[in-house]
């Protein structure tokens, strides 16, 4: 009675897009009210119809790491063929033979590979997710995550190298430099690299990491966001690499949770080099929890444990977020608060060079506002604690749609234009804004209207009747999707969580 809207009968309640079921059940598993596999089933069978074996591997490996579904046996075993594809073709042009059938060598293979990526997701074997256990080699087990450091192309790496060290400049090649040396003496080292928008640091770091792979060596590469991680080639999110703990303003000395014994434990101690982009927005015990877990993986006292580790971002912008905080809260969380602050040695970039490609005058000016505005050198209302925009520094709007004319003009006849998005965004401080905002440009598209509905339930089942499900359904979680999403043909959808852990 909660979805069906004013029913006139207890027929029209069994009755889903002008069926009438015989039961109150069967009409809810139509519309996919009960928690059971069907959702999980559809979702790969779509999946079969466009993706690789390795893909739908992926997908499985995410639902039953992370999804939890009642008989993730069946779905193996109606699937397994599929997942498995790839492994026969492979084996039939090593061996030359055509005539190779699938068999559970085979499958036992693809088992293998989907326990590795549950292993590197959830730290989880698949006999612990109701799943059969595949045949392997203990001293085979788990080695992933130091493989997947190691399996880059040396000969395209040292081209990567040859072709961009000539083109980096004079403050970029100083840069560089200093971190090369500081590899090759071997005694690690904290650096801390101060590059405001626009000078070129990505592309820094990522001549530095090629140098450091290209000699079959491991640069580990993490950043404090998902959107910062994809810039860089095998970056991974902090918490999802360093396994950091969740609640790090309530421990007092946090640590990572890797074991010694563990993948990345080798691959941590291995490594020559440890950078760690956008770190202005990470809580100063994430750093100090690294450094604990670095001094005990490599049995080292000295800080971190001699690695050398290089943070990167820029103070003037995004600080460390901590819920219902004042601002001293804040700059006690962030890192230059934390006594491991005074070992870090200084590199600094101040050449904006997005804005000397462009040769625009407007665009320097803008970039010299940004600057003084994060210099702290703009006056402060003392009543108010805002400040006023430099001369000339952007447009002012009276209302929502007059700014969502001037960014998405024409939005009904370019929403299925990719680049023509990809050159527009509004930004907002509030989800609150964020989700007004989308739904006035949604209602411009002129599509179907199609709805998704959560699956919201207690994971304390003795509490579950403290929290009935109209309840968990009005709650608006930040971060996650609301409990109808609504979407249309068309309509651009962001990934607001990184499930796939290791591929960021």
């Amino acid at each position: 009675m909660w979805v069906v809207r004013a029913p006139t009968s207890f027929e029209t309640l069994r009755t889903v897009n002008g069926v009438i079921f015989p039961t109150y059940r069967a009409a809810c598993e139509e519309l996919n009210l009960l928690e059971n596999d069907t959702h999980w089933d559809t979702t790969i069978a779509e999946a079969i119809i466009s993706a690789s074996p390795s893909q739908i591997r992926t997908l499985f490996a995410i639902i039953i790491s992370t999804c939890f579904p009642s008989n993730p046996c069946n779905l193996w075993h109606k699937y397994k063929d599929n997942m498995s594809q790839d492994i026969l073709h492979q084996i039939r042009i090593t061996s030359r033979n055509h005539d190779v059938e699938m068999n559970e060598e085979i499958h036992n293979r693809a088992l293998l590979l989907i326990e590795d990526m549950c292993y590197l997701m959830c730290g989880t074997l698949l006999i612990r997710l109701g799943m059969p256990a595949p045949n392997r080699e203990m001293n085979d087990a788990f080695n992933r995550e130091l493989e997947r450091e190691r399996e880059y192309d040396h000969q395209e790496l040292d081209l990567v190298v040859q072709t961009n060290v000539p083109l980096l400049n004079s403050q970029q090649k100083e840069v560089y430099d200093t971190l090369m040396k500081a590899i090759d003496d071997g005694n690690g080292g904290l650096y801390f690299l101060d590059a405001p928008g626009g000078p070129g640091k990505i592309f820094l770091m990522s001549v530095v990491k090629a140098t450091v792979r290209a000699r079959s060596n491991i640069a580990v590469a993490v950043a404090s966001s998902g959107i910062a991680a994809t810039l860089l080639e095998g970056c991974r999110t902090a918490h999802s690499a360093l396994k950091l703990p969740l609640n790090l303003q309530t421990i007092e000395e946090p640590t990572c949770n890797i074991t010694k014994n563990s993948a990345m434990a080798k691959v941590l101690s291995a490594s020559k080099i440890i950078i760690w982009d956008e770190c202005t927005m990470a809580h100063k015990r994430a750093l100090e929890a690294l450094n604990r877990t670095l001094k005990d993986l490599r049995n080292d006292s000295r800080c971190f444990g001699g690695a050398m580790i290089l943070l990167s971002g820029d103070f003037r912008q995004t600080l460390p977020v901590i819920p219902r905080s004042t601002a001293a809260d804040e700059i006690n969380a962030c890192l230059k608060s934390s006594n491991l602050w005074r070992y870090v040695k200084k590199l600094q970039l101040t050449t904006n060079m997005r804005v000397a490609l462009l040769n625009d005058t407007s665009a320097e000016d803008f970039s010299e506002q940004l600057l003084t505005i994060g210099n702290g050198q703009v006056p402060v209302d003392e009543s108010s604690g805002l400040i006023s925009f430099p001369n000339n520094f952007c447009n002012f709007v009276s209302s929502k749609d007059e700014l969502i004319n001037n960014v998405f003009k024409d939005i009904i006849s370019n929403y299925k234009n990719n680049e023509w998005l990809s050159e527009r965004a509004i930004l907002a401080a509030k989800n609150k804004n964020v989700d007004d905002l989308n739904y006035i440009i949604h209602n411009k598209i002129i599509e179907t209207m199609h709805s998704f509905k959560s699956i919201d339930c207690v994971t304390n089942e003795d509490k579950a009747t403290n929290y009935p499900i109209e309840f968990l359904n009005s709650l608006d979680v930040p971060g996650l999707p609301p409990q109808n999403l609504r979407l249309k043909v068309g309509s651009v959808v962001i990934m607001l969580r990184n499930i796939n852990q290791p591929k960021l």
